[in-house]
């Protein structure tokens, strides 16, 4: 039995710890914001934070998250109301969608890093994340937006 916290709720599961988190997610929980894209960690569409970090899910092996805290793309805010889901919505940001989860979850782990990113900042943080249907200038404006919505809610704080 394997205990994980995902997304602030605790799950026990009884699969192979070898099992990659994201099917644990999807298939077990039932968290289907976290897409499989590659399979072999260099599309980006299943990125998750495991304690903060940005990982790869579908490498990820399930017994490394345990003890350890998820936030899927379900749980980045529990009102969608996260600064990055803001400027997604308000700048048209998806095409298809398919990779915009694991898109705004690892620009959420830049922006908790770096507060004011520049274009090549986020050209590097997001340079790991595929997304087919080209999107990635709307992606950089959107996270210019967010780093400032953002930084009006810690002014109103």
């Amino acid at each position: 039995m394997i205990t994980l916290n995902i997304n602030k709720k605790t799950y026990n599961i009884d699969t192979n710890p070898d099992t990659p988190l994201l099917w644990v997610l999807r298939d077990i929980i039932g968290l289907v914001g976290t897409k499989y894209g590659c399979g072999v960690a260099q599309c980006g569409a299943c990125v998750v934070h495991l304690n903060g970090e940005a990982v790869r899910s579908c490498v990820t092996k399930v017994s490394r998250a345990e003890g350890k805290k998820v936030v899927t793309i379900e749980g980045l805010s529990a009102t969608n109301t996260h600064p990055l889901q803001k400027a997604w919505l308000e700048l048209d940001v998806s095409q298809c969608g398919y990779c915009q989860a694991g898109q705004i979850m690892s620009a959420a782990v830049l922006l908790k890093e770096n507060k004011k990113p520049t274009d090549q900042d986020i050209d590097d943080a997001m340079a790991g994340n595929i997304c087919r249907c080209g999107t990635y200038l709307r992606i950089r404006e959107a996270i210019h937006l967010a780093s400032e919505l953002q930084g009006k809610e810690t002014l109103g704080k």
